[in-house]
């Protein structure tokens, strides 16, 4: 019979990745604390150390062109509001005037 594996979330292994880096304590005895074992446990430490300085490092091109994307629809959402209200304050001045 064979087991089944276990599927561990992004933030489990981020929390235990960065205190294994910490150094604070040996691989072997955060595993046993979290009932891992040690080899992921170092994988994921190993997998933290990389990516860390994506966090402080520079928007990617791709990360810029979505943020001005976001930018440039939030203000033609505005115009569209805007020219409805006006259309609709123009519909109602004229409206007696026009029947």
């Amino acid at each position: 019979m064979s087991k089944k594996r276990r599927a561990f979330s992004a933030e489990f292994k981020a929390k235990v990745g960065l205190e294994a880096l910490k150094g604070i304590e040996p691989l072997h005895v955060i595993a046993q604390r979290h009932e891992v074992h040690p080899v992921p446990v170092s994988q994921w430490k190993k997998e933290v150390s990389e990516r860390l300085p994506e966090v402080f490092a520079k928007p990617s091109a791709q990360v810029r062109d979505k943020i001005e994307r976001n930018r440039k629809e939030k203000a033609l959402y505005a115009r569209i509001g805007q020219l409805q209200m006006e259309l609709e304050w123009l519909k109602n001045k004229v409206g007696p005037f026009g029947e």
